[in-house]
């Protein structure tokens, strides 16, 4: 059971600020306004403390001095199955998540949460963009952006504060991490996929992590949850989905062409769509039954960098940037974009020991040729699921690096295949983040211009 405690209730306690990332020192900024000057902990301390003040190290003293608090605010990246957040739970202090503590105080009949092990970002852009070009005060926030309660946060129009009622409505995208701290949740939560990920933090545990990913369609005040009908990993856990479930297919409403300014590519983007105009329905938004008012709106939309994005084209090769896709389920949907054409796909990074399976079968199932550059870390273990798949499924070669994965790729593409970046990993590592990773594409891209191309 996590702590049923609002920000508001914090002024006057001694608090604890676990995790110093972007979402802990908006904690640390939240605690400000509420008169409080909390202990500060991380797991690595950065070199010169953090907000002005000194961080104690977790196993440095961290631990006891969080101990002593009335009340824990957590990172999300700090796992709910550790030893030492167990210990302290444990001894009768309490350790919440700023999502949670957000929620407990916020309008939530206003606000719609939007999980999903990938497609949450861009639904959560979409429904957050629609909602803005339709006239009203949107915060889009969460896992995408600020944290919905960070005083440094935009203010709407006529200057109400972030986390105020001057906002008309509040997209939060919400990760696993994230979903696991709610002890509330919106009456309204959509779920864009499902597919093994995160496992560590999850306790080792596929099933550990289905359960924490869904567990905001079910806690107190979940009523709706608008669901990918197209995955059977969801229609086969409609236990954890919460008292209603809208299933929203791709191939839903095949007349609308609302949705076409978006400028979005494959059917996975279509369904995210219509995913976001069914929670603005059932947030009650009166324009989101009306298409033309929706295709007005969705005008001007910019894609997220790196999610399926085209970067530009070298002798006729197209280079696609889809740095974002850290899982096998978004790294088939991108394939599955340019039917009927050549690709070369780049795939490998942080090994989290996900299997790859499912990949090679995606593949066997593509008709137009493939050729899978693995990269490493985890580039070994692919090119081993796809030999090992039934012969056909693609060709696999091995490359030490980004770079000569991209100039074999454009080689093996032209003359007018296309190059695309879908690790079905994560950057870090060898980059910083997969922004780093992308951009590191992007200049392979431009040495591609030098390279002997075909006549």
């Amino acid at each position: 059971m996590r702590p049923t405690i609002a920000w508001s209730e914090l002024r006057g306690a001694s608090v604890g600020v676990w995790g110093l990332g972007v979402e802990g020192l908006a904690n640390v900024r939240k605690l400000g306004t509420l008169g409080v000057t909390p202990v500060l902990v991380d797991d690595r301390p950065p070199a010169g403390g953090a907000a002005g003040r000194p961080v104690l190290a977790t196993a440095g003293g961290g631990l006891d001095a969080l101990a002593a608090c009335d009340v824990v605010v957590k990172s999300p990246g700090i796992s709910r199955y550790r030893d030492d957040l167990r210990q302290l739970e444990a001894g009768g202090v309490p350790v919440a998540g700023g999502l949670g503590l957000w929620l407990q105080g916020a309008p939530r009949d206003r606000v719609v949460c939007v999980t999903g092990t990938k497609g949450k970002s861009s639904t959560t852009a979409i429904a957050g963009h629609l909602l803005t070009r339709l006239g009203y005060q949107c915060m889009i926030g969460g896992n995408i952006g600020q944290p919905p309660w960070d005083p440094a946060q935009a203010t709407p129009a006529g200057g109400a504060s972030a986390g105020s009622t001057g906002w008309d409505y509040w997209v939060i995208e919400t990760s696993s991490y994230q979903a696991t701290d709610l002890p509330c949740s919106p009456p309204v939560v959509a779920v864009t996929s499902l597919h093994p990920d995160h496992l560590p933090w999850h306790d080792g545990d596929v099933e550990t992590y289905y359960r924490d990913k869904l567990s905001a369609c079910t806690q107190p005040g979940a009523d709706l949850t608008v669901a990918n009908g197209d995955s059977d990993l969801l229609r086969e856990r409609r236990g954890l989905l919460g008292p209603r479930v809208e299933w929203v297919r791709a191939d839903d409403d095949p007349a609308a062409d609302w949705m076409q300014p978006l400028g979005l590519l494959g059917t996975h983007s279509r369904r995210n769509a219509l995913i976001a105009r069914a929670c603005l329905r059932a947030l009650g938004v009166p324009e989101a039954g009306d298409d033309g008012a929706l295709r007005a709106a969705a005008a001007g939309f910019a894609a997220l960098g790196s999610r399926l994005q085209v970067i530009g084209t070298v002798g006729g090769v197209t280079f696609v940037d889809d740095s974002l896709s850290t899982n096998v389920l978004p790294t088939l949907a991108a394939l599955d974009s340019f039917p009927g054409r050549r690709v070369a796909l780049i795939a490998g990074g942080q090994d989290r020991g996900i299997d790859y399976q499912p990949l090679a079968a995606g593949l066997a199932g593509r008709a137009a040729p493939t050729l899978v550059l693995a990269v490493p870390d985890s580039g070994p273990r692919i090119r081993a699921a796809i030999e090992a798949a039934p012969a056909g499924a693609a060709e696999v070669v091995s490359c030490a690096d980004l770079d000569s994965a991209v100039s074999q790729g454009f080689r093996w593409a032209q003359p007018d295949g296309v190059v695309l970046l879908s690790p079905a990993a994560p950057s870090f590592g060898q980059f910083r983040d997969y922004r780093d990773r992308g951009d590191a594409f992007a200049r392979a891209m431009k040495l591609c211009a030098e390279l002997p191309q075909l006549p």
